[in-house]
């Protein structure tokens, strides 16, 4: 089938321009002015932004964690992703400690086979490093997962230093790359343990057991390692000034540093702790939020292109969920939800409060993520021969973010009552649009996308 998307703004890396673009099953055919449509659907899109599909290199759907499992798995997350204008999601494959990289690969593909909306791949999180999983590393990248992902935290995932150095060095042989997920877990677990000799076990904790210094220096220390081993890196979800530092120091010395930020670092401050247990337990994360002031060094160093990209970190939880915590903060599943939103609040907060500008939203949410995950040109571009993923969004149309309104499993939303100017009024997966104002058309069309290499 054919269409003809009429009279919009092309969005793209470099510039935007006022241009027709004619879509024919999965590709785009033709972009320009004065397409011969040849007998094509004409969809009218005057005055409206055409994105590249967004892309979210940083989700957790269907994960077990904390004795309990994320509301949302790979059909009800992937819906709100669709909803949201992200036409691709990478998640995080695991591999269980004494297990294969294989197994955890097969496990992730079993729960996100034929449930997804949007397209999907996975990152391959490296919990148990030795020659025989060394060995699983050319396996992953020949099955098209071409992005790992490393902790220096949590007690079934972190790696040490020096299986951080190997696997880094590993990677860089076939142009992969880790990101990493960096807090001090030895200091971190100090200060839990002294907040709850003191009795002080409310939400409101968090933030002070993981303070921004606990981050910066696993950060400095990530990117020593990351250095010496000659290696490119990411820092996953960077929440701070002082992390921040750290990423730009780095590069001054001729290290290849990537940031990711999230829509919660740039829009939420830690005042959201206080209060009640059911308010202040909605906001825990890892790491956690800070203040104004890192929100206002993140902004700008998004304007000047020093973060990469923008993800969303996803991994919701119920009320009932985060109740699990009531008598010990520690206990409260660490994560919230975030792929339905985040396309809108970049537009609304960055591009509309003069922030960053258009081509700026469209390399963090789509040509970066495309490029560092190895699937550029195939999405993140509307170009001739691209996928046909677009993001058709109405600038000036207005609305509120409410939790009767979102696709998640979820029973309260994070930015409920939050403004927003720029909405999606379609979404296009491979040349079929399956979101129209919000209501999903196709479910479950997203297929598995091998990767090839980083490219950015």
């Amino acid at each position: 089938m054919r269409e003809l998307l009429k009279g919009g703004i092309i969005v793209s890396g470099n510039g935007t321009v006022r241009q027709d673009v004619l879509i024919e099953d999965e590709k785009i055919l033709e972009v320009g002015n004065s397409i011969d449509a040849g007998g094509a659907k004409i969809t009218d899109v005057t005055g409206k932004l055409i994105f590249p599909g967004f892309i979210d290199g940083h989700t957790h759907f269907d994960l077990a964690v904390a004795g309990t499992v994320t509301a949302d798995d790979f059909e009800t997350g992937t819906k709100a992703a669709i909803a949201g204008g992200t036409t691709m999601i990478v998640d995080f494959a695991s591999q269980d400690k004494g297990d294969t990289l294989a197994n955890g690969l097969k496990h992730w593909h079993e729960m996100a086979d034929k449930k997804c909306s949007c397209d999907y791949s996975f990152h391959m999180s490296i919990t148990d490093w030795n020659e025989d999983v060394r060995k699983e590393v050319k396996d992953m990248i020949d099955a098209g997962i071409t992005s790992f992902k490393l902790y220096m935290t949590y007690p079934a995932m972190i790696v040490d230093d020096g299986a951080i150095y190997e696997i880094l060095k590993e990677l860089n042989k076939y142009g992969c790359f880790a990101g990493v997920h960096c807090e001090n877990a030895k200091v971190i677990d100090a200060k839990i343990r002294e907040a709850k000799a003191a009795g002080d076990n409310k939400p409101s904790t968090h933030p002070k057991v993981r303070p921004d210094t606990m981050e910066a220096e696993a950060v400095h220390r990530l990117l020593v390692i990351a250095g010496e081993a000659k290696s490119p890196v990411m820092v996953v979800h960077t929440t701070c000034e002082k992390s921040f530092r750290e990423i730009r120091e780095a590069r001054k010395n001729g290290q290849t540093v990537y940031s990711e930020t999230c829509p919660q670092y740039l829009l939420m401050d830690d005042s959201l702790y206080e209060g009640t247990f059911e308010e202040g337990s909605k906001y825990i994360i890892a790491p956690p939020l800070r203040k104004k002031s890192d929100q206002e060094v993140l902004w700008k160093a998004m304007a000047e292109d020093e973060i990469q990209t923008v993800a969303t970190d996803h991994c919701s939880f119920s009320k009932a969920q985060k109740a699990l915590g009531k008598d010990d903060f520690t206990k409260i599943p660490g994560g919230m939800p975030g792929v339905e939103t985040r396309g809108t609040l970049l537009y609304t907060y960055g591009v509309g409060k003069g922030r960053i500008s258009l081509e700026q939203m469209c390399r963090l949410l789509s040509e970066n993520p495309a490029k560092l995950y190895g699937v550029y040109p195939q999405k993140g571009v509307i170009r001739s021969g691209s996928d046909a993923d677009i993001v058709i969004l109405d600038p000036q149309k207005e609305d509120v973010i409410t939790v009767a309104k979102q696709h998640y499993n979820m029973d309260y939303a994070p930015f409920e009552g939050t403004k927003i100017k720029g909405v999606i009024e379609k979404v296009y997966l491979r040349g079929r649009e399956v979101c129209h104002n919000g209501e999903i058309q196709a479910p479950m069309t997203g297929k598995f996308i091998k990767r090839g290499c980083n490219s950015l």
